[in-house]
Order: structure tokens, then sequence, then C-alpha cells
């Protein structure tokens, strides 16, 4: 989708980018009860469409302007509160299901970018380049981080012994929020300033595409008209959830494969926009996007959840039961694999979506 002079007409940006997140957005207040069902879920499954190829378009935008890896963190980070804050107005209702909410949605997160996405972007480099690579440097750094954080939260709870079940006790839980902060912070200071040479893309030297130099008013609008196209992301995903519901319990399926579909929803334009970028040849930008993204939504989703449960006085489930445990260590120790080299194959790749089905089909038949 490179962006043809052309087509500019509102500060270097051309038109449907603009007009795609109003029209999306608008979407979400719209009453399509009076619709048939059919119409409804079409004109929603197109708008998702849309706003996630247009908040794609925009990101590129401005990651151009500003640089890497500052890019591929503003598009993490710009998911990452809009889900967060959907989290956290989720648990306010008071439904006893959302205490396990943010535990199921982190988990999900993880296991979808870091076997679905990055074994996506693997694979689809790899058959078009057959050998590709990526700095070890920085994937290591944030695959390091993510076990961390990773433990800390989702493992370690299921063994503490100052509360029953798969929680933390209230000091415990201010603990591991605000670890889970400072690891984040840290890396986010690593990744921009003190070693930016490790997260910046390897020059291949094949055909990359070269946006148009868009003005500083320009890439602020197209910086808005991200946020807004991921705010029309997130709310259509969650429009599509009662058809995901009916056909999850159509099917007899266990209620947390419907959380798995809403987060497969919610993280299409990271997906999109990291498999763009392994079909370049910048596989490091891909792994950017993909490991960037897992980071942030525990580095932020936790700390929200455990402020919000410690002041409300909430229940929080945050320990993962045994099978998922087993299949987050798996998916931990491979990418470790496969990050170690600094190259790939499609056997990586293959390896990695392979473990992502086994998700999915014991997410569906545990």
């Amino acid at each position: 989708m490179p962006l043809n002079p052309r087509h500019f007409s509102v500060l270097g940006l051309p038109a449907w980018s603009l007009l795609i997140p109003a029209l999306a957005t608008a979407l979400l207040a719209v009453p399509l009860s009076a619709l048939p069902d059919w119409a409804g879920l079409s004109l929603i499954s197109v708008s998702l469409i849309g706003a996630v190829l247009v908040a794609v378009f925009h990101a590129e935008v401005v990651a151009h302007r500003i640089g890497e890896p500052f890019g591929t963190l503003v598009l993490a980070l710009a998911v990452t509160v809009i889900e967060v804050s959907l989290i956290v107005s989720m648990m306010l209702t008071g439904d006893p299901a959302a205490s396990a909410l943010a535990r199921d949605t982190v988990f999900a997160t993880v296991m979808i970018i870091c076997n679905g996405v990055i074994g996506l972007c693997l694979l689809a480099g790899a058959l078009k380049h057959r050998i590709i690579a990526f700095r070890v440097e920085g994937t290591s750094s944030a695959l390091s981080v993510l076990t961390a954080l990773t433990t800390l939260t989702l493992v370690l709870p299921e063994f503490t012994t100052s509360t029953a079940g798969p929680t933390y006790a209230p000091p415990q839980l201010v603990f591991a929020g605000l670890m889970s902060l400072v690891l984040y912070g840290v890396f986010v200071f690593v990744q921009t300033i003190r070693h930016r040479e490790f997260f910046l893309p390897i020059e291949t030297g094949g055909d990359e595409e070269h946006p148009a130099e868009i003005s500083t008013a320009g890439a602020w609008l197209s910086f808005a008209l991200l946020a807004l196209s991921l705010v029309a992301v997130v709310g259509l995903a969650k429009l599509l959830s009662p058809a995901i519901q009916s056909g999850v319990a159509a099917a007899n399926a266990p209620a947390a494969v419907v959380g798995i579909a809403i987060a497969l929803l919610v993280l299409l334009p990271e997906t999109w926009a990291a498999l763009r970028q392994a079909l370049r040849n910048r596989m490091q930008t891909s792994m950017n996007l993909a490991l960037g993204s897992a980071l942030a939504t525990i580095g932020l989703t936790i700390p929200s959840v455990a402020a919000v449960s410690i002041l409300l006085d909430m229940p929080l489930l945050l320990g993962l039961p045994p099978k998922e445990i087993v299949l987050l260590y798996l998916t931990l120790l491979n990418s470790a694999i496969t990050l170690a080299g600094g190259r790939a194959t499609v056997l990586q790749g293959t390896v990695h979506l392979v473990i992502f089905a086994a998700f999915l089909f014991l997410a569906i038949v545990p």
C-alpha cells in the first residue's frame, strides 16, 4: 500500500485514509438491530477489514516520519492502551467472569503473537526470501523480558501460599504491577535510546517501499487517524462478539474460545503490519511489532488491573491452569531456540504455527 502523491488530498494524506476511520467509528454508534442479521454482520466485517488496512497505513506513515523502532512502538502502545481500557471497563461492570478476563486476554495475546503472528511472518518471509535474518541482540532482549513478565504475572500466582487459588495477596499484586512497569519501562528505554541500534532493520539490499515525505502536521493527523482506526477495530470486534458467542455455544466449545476469537480480531492491525514487513524482508521490524505488542500488553495490562483490583477490592485471578502453563513454556522455549541464531527458514515458522494450532485445538477440545 505505497503512498502515491497523486492521491494526496489533506496534508499529504489520501482521502480514503480519512474517510474509512470516520465511517468505521461512526458505525459503532449506529443501531444495527433494524437490519437483518446477515446484513449487520456483513457491514461490521467489511468495516473491520477497512479499519485494519487503514490503521496499518497510518502506522507506516508515522513510522516513516519518526523512524524505527519508534514507529513500531507507536502501533503496539496504541493497540494496548485501547485494549487495556476495554478490559478495565469490563471489570468495572462487576461481572464475576471478569475476574479472569485480564489473565485470559494476556495469555491469549502472548500465544497468538509468539506462535501465530511470528510463525506466520517467519513462514511467509522464508517462503519468499529463503533465509531471513534479524538481530539477536534485539529479539533476545525482548524475549528475556517477556519470559520474566509472563512468569511473574501468569505462573507464580498459581504457586504462592498467601492466598487461596491462583491469586496474589494485595502486597504481591502491588509488587507484580510495579515490576511489570519497571521491566517494560527499561525495555522501552533500551529499545529507543540506550541501544536503539539493536532494533534497527538489517539492510538486505532488496526492493523496499519508500513512502513519500509527509509534513509534521500530516504526521500528527495520521497519528490521530491511527488511534481512531484502532478504536474502530476494537469496537467492531466487540460488536462481532455476540455472533462469535453464538457460534461457540452452537459448537459446544469452551467459553474461553470467545476471548481467543476477540483477541485475534483485535490483533489484526499488528498482524497485518508485521506480515507486510516480513514479506519485504524486514524481519527485525516484524519482530519489533510482534514482541513489542506482547510486552506492551503485559506491561500495561497487569499494573492497570492490579490497581483496579486493589482500589475496588475486586477479585483478580492471574495464575494459569497446568495445561496453559505447559503451552506457555513450550512457546517460550521454542521462541528462545528460534531467536538464538538470528536467522530462520520455513522450518522455524512451521514449528511456531504447529504450536499455535495446538493452542487453538486444546482451547476447543480441552
